[in-house]
């Protein structure tokens, strides 16, 4: 089924050296450009993260410490990226929970602030599992008939990336109105209401440090971490200024330490 959209939407996935979102880095990083018309763009980079690849990755992936060292880094790639990437909406497998915070990480690592709260971010494999509960190679036999073996290299983020727009793409027809009998198993063809059935937390960041929770009929940013836990953001940095600096100063992601920016200048405004 043809995407219906009102923007661009960024198919991507990621190879990256872990999956520690503050230590790692992505090796390569492959995506589909949908536009609104129809027509597709698809880019691949091959990138080098200034550290030695695990054994394990490169046995993983097929990816080498001797192809990625004549690569650019991510820095050097992130300012087309993220011209790139402006204005789109973002679907993934496991995006929402590795993906799009790693890619975030990586952007700040950068110097660039790409607000991704304005982006709607689709998890096909959130979809998957509220729908059936299995993982690419599972959704992709289901939805699309075939084998992924059959189709594609395994673990590499070109293949994998190709596989998920086939799933998403698939998941569409196959819950679409008129096929599914039960109302609670249709899918519209509706990029918002797919962001949302994709959200699975209240987080603010991405990590988790923050997230949303209803004080007295607010929604309310509140840590979800430390001695603070459970109380609204905004008090805890007018109470004790120093938690800030300490975060700030710790082994936070760039994108908890950016949240708690956003909140600290909006509460310094209304002041």
């Amino acid at each position: 089924m043809k995407l219906n959209l009102q923007k661009p939407l960024v198919i991507f996935d990621l190879e990256t050296t872990g999956l520690d979102i503050v230590k790692d880095r992505v090796i390569q990083l492959s995506y589909i450009k949908v536009f609104p018309d129809g027509h597709e763009e698809r880019g691949n980079e091959i990138i080098n993260p200034e550290r030695q690849i695990p054994n394990e990755v490169v046995q993983l992936t097929g990816i080498t410490n001797e192809e990625v060292k004549d690569k650019p880094t991510f820095k050097q790639l992130a300012a087309q990226l993220c011209e790139k990437f402006k204005g789109c909406d973002f679907a993934g497998f496991n995006s929402n929970h590795f993906d799009i915070p790693m890619l975030a990480e990586e952007f700040l690592r950068a110097g660039i602030d790409f607000d991704f709260s304005k982006c709607r971010l689709i998890d096909v494999q959130t979809i998957f599992h509220k729908m059936e509960r299995r993982n690419l190679a599972a959704a992709y036999k289901f939805y699309c008939g075939r084998k992924m073996e059959d189709d594609f290299e395994a673990h590499r983020a070109d293949q994998d990336t190709e596989a998920t727009y086939r799933v998403l793409q698939a998941e569409l027809d196959h819950y679409a109105p008129g096929v599914q009998e039960e109302p609670d198993r249709v899918l519209q063809n509706d990029i918002q209401m797919l962001a949302d059935f994709s959200k699975q937390n209240d987080n603010v960041d991405f990590a988790g440090r923050v997230i949303w929770v209803e004080i007295n009929g607010v929604r309310t940013e509140v840590f979800n971490f430390g001695k603070y836990k459970g109380r609204p953001v905004a008090e805890v940095l007018r109470m004790d200024p120093g938690y800030y600096s300490w975060i700030l100063g710790g082994d936070f992601t760039y994108n908890t330490k950016q949240v708690l920016t956003r909140i600290r200048l909006r509460e310094a405004q209304r002041n």
